[in-house]
């Protein structure tokens, strides 16, 4: 149960797939479409950047790939999973096992340990404490806070804090990441750091990203940067 989902060995050959994917927002007698048709495939340790005006629905993209929400219209597929045909808790714990979330806000729980934040999706799959104990501090290690374990989130600065949340994201090895502006709250130096130790996690356990970002220059240090522009995915060249 706590492995990660095979998407490399001829089972899957896509992480993330949707196929017309459409949103419309509704309010009383109002419809705001914010996307309509949308096809995309995320592949096995590929990188892609979404980029695009505020507004112009990245963020809900995000959410509708992370079955976070349900898309108007269209079929959102992790890992091979159809998530429309799953209930909410096989949908929950699919997403647990599958994909890692980091936000430009860290939502690391505040009267928990670094240890503790990073230990808890391992915990929710049913590993015993001591696995998931070590797993996280092995993580937390690798990004650089094997000193701060016992520190909690209001005890460490941004960019740890933010270094602590991408550890939690990959815990469960997920076969993909999906990051909202993970560095937006971040100076330029510790933004860079953090998106470098993100890239290096990356290469090491060929975690797919996708990444939606307002710096078009990190952005192009991707495999892909899409532009979602009046309801359409665009590749920029």
């Amino acid at each position: 149960m706590n492995d990660r989902i095979p998407v490399d060995d001829g089972m899957v050959d896509a992480v993330i797939r949707c196929e017309g994917l459409a949103m419309t927002y509704a309010e009383g007698t109002l419809r705001t479409p914010v996307f309509a048709g949308l096809d995309l495939v995320v592949r096995p340790g590929e990188t892609v950047a979404i980029v695009g005006a505020s507004g112009a629905g990245k963020s809900t993209l995000l959410h509708l790939l992370g079955g976070l929400d349900t898309p108007t219209d269209g079929e959102v597929y992790v890992a091979g999973q159809k998530m429309s045909d799953l209930s909410d808790a096989d949908r929950g714990r699919l997403r647990n096992r599958a994909l890692g979330f980091v936000y430009q806000f860290h939502h690391l729980l505040p009267e928990f340990t670094a240890l503790e934040n990073v230990m808890l999706p391992v915990l929710l799959n049913g590993t015993s404490v001591a696995d998931a104990a070590g797993r996280a501090r092995a993580l937390l290690e690798a990004v650089g806070l094997g000193h701060r374990l016992e520190h909690k989130p209001g005890e460490l600065s941004g960019g740890e804090r933010q270094r602590a949340a991408v550890a939690r994201a990959l815990v469960n090895r997920p076969a993909c990441v999906l990051g909202d502006e993970p560095t937006g709250n971040l100076d330029e130096k510790t933004a860079s750091t953090v998106f470098e130790l993100m890239l290096a996690l990356n290469r090491e356990h060929r975690t797919s990203l996708v990444l939606v970002t307002h710096d078009r220059s990190l952005a192009r240090r991707l495999d892909r940067v899409l532009e979602l522009h009046d309801g359409r995915l665009r590749p920029l060249a």
